[in-house]
């Protein structure tokens, strides 16, 4: 006699991404402004960075680069394939910006995002991207 093949374990429901965006872009600005902030569960950005893709607006256009801090992200890969498309990963030593991260789309515009860091507590997590997209700090 032999059995039937138990069905596969079924995947875990994707995350939420924790992700607050700022209302509107100024347009009139002189100095960047903060675009939103991102609180990603980990600094493994190639686990990471598809949620982050994955959960923004899609007026925002398909993200081709990505600008990270090399301190920040100790790991991080040149290209990822991130839904079908390649997403190229750049580094910068930057010390004016070491929390954040640079989103940019061709022909859309480019958006910086706070990153809070992965261990930080939820009500400080909460308060810090409150703070990003009310103040743009």
């Amino acid at each position: 006699m032999t059995s039937a093949p138990s069905p596969p374990p079924s995947a875990p429901a994707p995350s939420e991404v924790r992700l607050r965006l700022a209302d509107q872009r100024r347009q009139d600005r002189t100095a960047r402004r903060i675009d939103g902030a991102w609180w990603p569960r980990s600094y493994d950005l190639a686990a990471e960075l598809p949620g982050l893709l994955g959960g923004l607006p899609d007026a925002w256009g398909r993200i081709s680069s990505v600008l990270v801090n090399g301190d920040t992200w100790p790991v991080c890969p040149e290209r990822l394939v991130v839904a079908g498309q390649e997403v190229h990963v750049g580094r910068t030593d930057s010390p004016t910006a070491p929390h954040t991260v640079c989103l940019l789309a061709p022909g859309r515009g480019r958006w910086d995002l706070l990153v809070v860091p992965p261990a930080t507590a939820r009500a400080e997590a909460v308060r810090l991207m409150d703070r990003a997209v009310t103040e743009g700090v």
